[in-house]
C-alpha cells in the first residue's frame, strides 16, 4: 500500500468516526495516529521477512566461525576461528575425528 492510500483511509475513518459516533477530534486524532504508527512498524517487520538471504562468499574464501573440537582418545582440544564451510568437516587427530565440543556461553 502506498502511504498516501493509507493516509486517506485514515482521514476517512476519521471523519466517519467524528460524524457517526460524536466522538472528539482529539480522540480520534490520536487513535489514528496510534494505528498509523502500528500500520507502519508492522509492515516494516514483515517487509524484513521479504528481503533475500545474502548470496554466499565466493569460493575458496573462508568464514569466521567459532567451533571446538575434542579428541576423544588423548583429551586434546582445537578451535577452529575460520573454515571454508559454515559447518566444516572435523578435523583428524590420533587418527581418528575429532568431535565437536558444545561451546561455553562466554
Amino acid at each position: 500500500m502506498t502511504r498516501r492510500i493509507v493516509l486517506g483511509v485514515l482521514v476517512l475513518v476519521g471523519v466517519a468516526l467524528v460524524v457517526a459516533f460524536d466522538q472528539s477530534v482529539v480522540r480520534v486524532v490520536v487513535a489514528l495516529g496510534a494505528c498509523y504508527l502500528l500500520l507502519r512498524m508492522g509492515m516494516a517487520v514483515l517487509g524484513s521477512f521479504a528481503r533475500p538471504v545474502p548470496p554466499p562468499p565466493p569460493a575458496g574464501e573462508l568464514r569466521k566461525v567459532r567451533i571446538q573440537f575434542r579428541c576423544t582418545i588423548c583429551g586434546t582440544e582445537v578451535r577452529m576461528v575460520a573454515a571454508n564451510d559454515e559447518v566444516p568437516e572435523p578435523p583428524r587427530h590420533c587418527l581418528e575425528d575429532m568431535v565437536l565440543v558444545a561451546p561455553i556461553m562466554e
